[in-house]
């Protein structure tokens, strides 16, 4: 990988806590090609503000010795990248004949209109809902009456791509059905832990060494729960007890690169195999199973080529690129202490420069 263009991405990151106004209150990038990581670094802050001030719009800080530096083991919540384990969770057991990708969700879930299979949940063609207010029914009889409603009789356009948290939350329920298990279980039996990802689960979690994210309240947020810290941010994940198939994983860059490099090596990593060569084809190769394929808006110039990957609302994000076995992870808190509308430009910036990195690499044409 080419050092000017190396130096770049870091830079690029350590400059997204300093923007008027700044991306992120601090943030974690880690980059590498081949068993070489190239890039590691972190900046700003895990933990800086108390609460939200929604009359003055910022943050309000806390005590200038509690704030707390964002470290290369920093824990993040990854939001959506959770649908990254739920999808690899599923093909582990298309791969062991115990799920066919094409069954009808019905033959497991009763409730959903026939035509919608397996594979439409993973690539969001099934037209169900972006998402439902399951928070709102949080103490109620029926936490899931309107997604059956909802599966009965999808509001959108079938076969079409609409993302949708509902897929994966379907997802989730149907591998627990047939598996007799709790996607947490499945998650730590069939990915982490064979990996050795100590620091990837489900939470609660302690806070010390977690990333902090939103002073959750009304009416910027869906639910009254205060400074959220290794509990999860998104507001149906909680409504679910904290384990959902569309997000509720916490994790470290570290990791997360530890699972990047076991599927560009197809599915293996040191003595541990947790998919085939063949499996893993299907997760990453267009249009993607539970991966987004060739997304410019924020893989940069990384997309076009076959790069697999996703993001998470809290600011988290993976790339991983088989053309050049290289990969990406930008894990940032840019909810704290309030959820934006940031944007990916910071995110296809960084998948630009590592693009960069590689093509201009020394010996290359």
């Amino acid at each position: 990988m080419h050092p000017a263009w190396t130096e770049r991405l870091v830079s690029g990151v350590r400059a997204l806590p300093e923007g008027l106004p700044p991306w992120c209150p601090g943030a974690v990038v880690l980059a590498g090609r081949g068993p070489v990581v190239a890039a590691e670094a972190a900046t700003g802050w895990a933990v800086r503000y108390r609460a939200y001030d929604p009359d003055r719009d910022r943050g309000v800080d806390l005590p200038r010795d509690r704030w707390e530096p964002m470290r290369i083991g920093t824990v993040f919540d990854l939001a959506s990248l959770t649908k990254l384990f739920t999808a690899i969770a599923a093909v582990q057991q298309v791969e062991r004949g115990r799920l066919a990708l094409d069954a009808p969700v019905a033959a497991h879930l009763p409730a959903f209109a026939p035509g919608i299979t397996v594979r439409d949940l993973l690539r969001h063609t099934s037209g169900l809902a972006p998402e439902l207010p399951f928070y709102a029914h949080r103490d109620g009889p029926d936490l899931l009456a309107p997604l059956w409603a909802e599966a009965a009789a999808p509001c959108g356009p079938y076969g079409v791509h609409r993302y949708s948290d509902l897929n994966l939350i379907a997802l989730h329920l149907l591998l627990e059905r047939l598996t007799g298990r709790r996607l947490d279980a499945l998650v730590r039996d069939g990915i982490t832990g064979p990996l050795g990802m100590t620091s990837t689960c489900y939470g609660p979690l302690a806070p010390q060494g977690v990333a902090a994210t939103e002073d959750q309240r009304r009416p910027w947020a869906k639910a009254d729960r205060g400074l959220l810290r290794g509990e999860v941010h998104d507001e149906n994940a909680w409504a679910l007890g904290g384990v959902a198939g569309h997000a509720g994983v916490f994790s470290t860059a570290q990791d997360l690169a530890v699972l990047c490099r076991t599927l560009l090596n197809g599915g293996a990593y040191g003595t541990a195999r947790i998919l085939g060569p063949a499996a893993v084809a299907a997760l990453l190769d267009p249009p993607g199973l539970g991966f987004a394929v060739d997304q410019p808006y924020f893989m940069g110039e990384l997309a076009g080529r076959g790069a697999a990957g996703h993001t998470g609302f809290t600011g988290t994000s993976l790339v991983l690129d088989r053309a050049t076995d290289s990969f990406l992870v930008l894990l940032a808190n840019t909810v704290h202490p309030r959820r934006r509308t940031g944007g990916s430009a910071p995110r296809a910036a960084a998948a630009t420069r590592l693009a960069r990195a590689v093509s201009a690499a020394p010996g290359r044409p």
